[in-house]
């Protein structure tokens, strides 16, 4: 794509770095096959090729966004799957981001949407306001049906993705240092998250029985915070660094203290952004070298796993239908590793039809676009239900929390399984479930 910046514009490493994304496009609409968005509404203008044309010509004439702009940018998951589909290279992940920054400097968006954007930023990375807004919610969920107003629409999402049941404080998710209950072979640090263990708490749970009982001693650091990845795909990019340079700072004490091996990641949306620090931090000298290292210690549980020797194992009898998250497969590019697991320890793996296709998650994409995010679950579910599995298993609490919306079928963390099948407990979502 040829591209008209000055020399001026080019002096911001932003925009210079934007400018070499654009000019890798060819025009060839690969994107627009596996683009989610694009799909479901039939928009050139809602695909990653047309969003490069509002991004272009908004950087190089160098003007503020407007509502066409926001839009349409809006409306892109960030799932990635055009990344994986393209056949030029074009980093599409870095130039929607940095065309998020820009849009939150330079537009003032409605009132309701800064509201509810607002709320969430200042919620869900913190566990703590996240356990007490699900605890309100329980107050809020009869006066749902009355949330019809478009401006309304994303509190309306927010109560019906509201579990009804929220799991107990866990001490697992309390700083702490896990000693192996075999011969010591290892020494990783988890992610603790800010959303995940409120939700759902069993997935580090799991990660942490399992990696002690293989020999590996797991460090739950003290001050770590969000990933910051929720305010990251907001444009909101100094909350965003922030979070990193803590998080840098948090397991760099690690690494000099007693070394890492790995730092461990059960939330594959964290992992895609934990494991770009080093390129969001590439601009802080006080912070770049340190931030690469830790990107390059990132691990999702199951990419770690896959490199360890796992004993043999009795088969399960269960058939699963493997989700893989959009920020595993095309984030992380980690595809084979969780069904080779699953397989390896006995259960059955199914892959869904269309499996390149988000759920519409998104992290607060099925808060702020809800109706897109519903027509995709609605089509992912229905991709998934016809393989017929007894359990389904993701990577990534956004997936299981929207799918589990969607079907009866109960939707666990790749960990859980893995955990239930090398000695631990049934998972607490199959007791008395009747499995096959």
């Amino acid at each position: 794509m040829q591209t008209n910046f000055t020399a001026e514009q080019l002096t911001d490493p932003h925009v210079a770095e934007s400018e070499k994304i654009l000019r890798k496009c060819v025009h060839c609409g690969f994107c627009t096959a596996t683009c989610p968005t694009y799909v479901t509404l039939g928009n050139e203008l809602d695909s990653p090729r047309g969003r490069i044309y509002l991004i272009k010509d908004m950087l190089e004439n160098g003007r503020a966004a407007d509502a066409k702009v926001v839009t349409h940018i809006d409306r892109c998951l960030s799932c990635l799957a055009c990344v994986t589909t393209c056949p030029s290279g074009v980093d599409y992940m870095h130039l929607v981001d940095h065309a998020r920054a820009n849009i939150e400097k330079t537009y003032k968006r409605p009132f309701m949407n800064r509201l509810t954007r607002a709320i969430l930023a200042a919620v869900l990375p913190y566990p703590g306001r996240f356990r007490l807004a699900l605890k309100l919610a329980k107050i809020g969920r009869p006066l749902q049906g009355l949330m019809r107003a478009p401006a309304l629409k994303p509190f309306a999402a927010m109560l019906a993705l509201a579990p009804k049941h929220i799991p107990a404080p866990s001490p697992f998710s309390l700083p702490a240092v896990h000693a192996a209950k075999a011969e010591k072979r290892g020494r990783v640090a988890i992610l603790t998250g800010c959303a995940q263990p409120v939700l759902d708490p069993a997935i580090n749970e799991a990660a942490i029985r399992l990696l002690t009982r293989l020999g590996i001693e797991v460090v739950a650091p003290a001050g770590e915070v969000c990933c910051g990845s929720l305010v990251h795909h907001m444009g909101r990019e100094e909350q965003a660094l922030a979070s990193a340079r803590a998080n840098v700072d948090v397991w760099t004490r690690e690494i000099e203290k007693g070394g890492l091996d790995a730092i461990i990641i059960t939330a594959s949306g964290c992992g895609t952004t934990i494991k770009d620090y080093g390129h969001m931090l590439r601009l802080d000298p006080a912070y770049s070298q340190k931030a690469t290292g830790v990107a390059a210690l990132a691990k999702d549980i199951t990419e770690f796993l896959a490199s360890l020797d796992l004993p043999a194992n009795v088969p399960k009898g269960l058939t699963v239908t493997y989700h893989s998250a959009c920020s595993m497969q095309h984030g992380q590019k980690i595809t084979m590793a969780p069904k080779q697991l699953l397989k390896a320890a006995g259960f059955t793996v199914r892959d869904p039809a269309e499996g390149h296709l988000c759920c519409g998650s998104a992290g607060t994409y099925n808060i702020m676009q809800p109706d897109i995010s519903a027509a995709l679950k609605v089509r992912k579910v229905k991709n998934i239900e016809a393989t017929k599995p007894d359990v389904i298993a993701t990577g990534n609490i956004g997936c299981i929390t929207q799918i589990a919306t969607g079907t009866a079928i109960p939707i666990l963390h790749t960990i859980e399984l893995l955990d239930w099948a090398y000695g631990g407990d049934i998972p607490q979502k199959l007791r008395g479930f009747p499995l096959a």
